[in-house]
């Protein structure tokens, strides 16, 4: 059972990419797009999901996420999410 998600939200209005693992999507992303008072999701609401995958640990989770925000990582977005 999948137990860890990683994922990557993207601001249309301001072409930006935003990417994170957590263990609660739904409240995660509720999180980003109303509750947070500070912090860099705040300054480009709205955000839509545009990624997820799903985990067994929270450390393979970390590593997908750390590889994400590489230079190899985010050719492979530029690649495969190519947003309109």
């Amino acid at each position: 059972m999948a137990e860890f998600v990683v994922y990557m939200l993207y601001a249309e209005k301001h072409h930006k990419f935003y990417r994170g693992y957590t263990s609660n999507l739904i409240e995660r992303f509720k999180w980003h797009n109303k509750l947070s008072k500070k912090g860099f999701t705040k300054n480009y609401r709205p955000w839509k999901v545009v990624y997820v995958e799903f985990f067994t640990t929270k450390s393979k989770a970390m590593e997908h996420e750390k590889f994400l925000k590489t230079g190899v990582g985010r050719t492979w977005v530029n690649e495969h999410l190519i947003m309109d």
